[in-house]
């Protein structure tokens, strides 16, 4: 573990608020300087951004450029994704401005899929601090500038945690789909690591869906926004319903729109890239 730094000259699609504020991760915060500072895997990281340039530093396990190109996703072309999406009609055009600078990034699938479980019925700030009460407790420590740093929990590191000890850090009814998730992986009765090498996505969402409090939802966000890496799929959660109604379905009452029918449209309009249309599309009704 070293101290590393990298500026990443003139990238694009590459803007911090867009990234770490539309909903895809939990332990990225925003520092006085408008940077942001988080724990990802065993590094923790400050990230700039200064005019068309963003300078990364901080304690990284392994090579700074092979981490970070992998974890922001930057091999991946998102102007040529965000031009192809915006010909599809207005409202596409107009999210993709607002979150013009959105990368869906690689997260480790184990966190990934923690992190949804204790997503659902919670809001931001609450799952924030959950899971950094979890990974005070039972992840490692790193100490950078002074300061102390969790890493994320492994299974292996929460195998001997009980449903009382999950309840006493504030997870509340998923106390015990944490403690039986974590078994069921320890158990190998849901694979993680043939998940990752299997192409199908039916397949790995139907694996996922066997994990205790992983409904569709939060196995397409998983699918999304860890290092499974399915464009295809789209997350409906209420925003989504709301802004796929509102634009495109517009039923009087919206309650009575199905998912199916959301998946659906989905899949006509934007095809292979509906999870990123979702996230332009979910990132603008809710922020703007």
């Amino acid at each position: 573990m070293k101290e590393q730094k990298i500026i990443l000259e003139n990238v694009d699609s590459f803007e911090l608020r867009d990234i770490f504020e539309c909903g895809q991760c939990f332990r990225w915060n925003k520092q006085e300087d408008g940077s942001y500072e988080g724990v990802f895997k065993q590094n923790v990281a400050n990230v700039k951004k200064e005019g068309k340039n963003v300078i990364i530093k901080g304690i990284f396990k392994e090579d700074i450029k092979k981490t970070v190109e992998e974890y922001f996703d930057l091999k991946r072309d998102y102007n040529k994704i965000k031009q192809d999406l915006a010909k599809i009609d207005e409202n596409m055009k107009m999210s993709i401005e607002y979150g013009k600078g959105i990368r869906i990034l690689n997260q480790d699938l184990w966190e990934t899929i923690i992190s949804f479980i204790i997503s659902a019925n919670n809001n931001i700030p609450r799952i924030k601090g959950i899971i950094e009460r979890l990974s005070k407790k039972y992840g490692e420590k790193i100490t950078w500038n002074n300061k102390d740093y969790y890493t994320f929990p492994t299974a292996e590191e929460l195998k001997d945690v009980t449903v009382e000890e999950y309840r006493n850090l504030g997870l509340g009814f998923r106390d015990i789909r944490l403690y039986e998730t974590t078994k069921m992986i320890l158990e190998k009765q849901v694979d993680l690591n043939k998940m990752q090498k299997n192409p199908n996505t039916l397949e790995v969402r139907e694996e996922l869906l066997k994990l205790s409090g992983v409904g569709p939802k939060v196995a397409d966000c998983i699918l999304l926004f860890s290092t499974l890496k399915r464009f295809e799929v789209f997350p409906i959660d209420v925003w989504v319903r709301r802004v796929m109604n509102e634009l495109y379905i517009k039923e009087k009452d919206e309650t009575k729109v199905s998912k199916k029918q959301i998946e659906k449209m989905a899949q006509e309009k934007f095809g292979d890239f509906s999870g990123l249309a979702q996230q332009y599309l979910f990132y603008w009704r809710r922020e703007a």
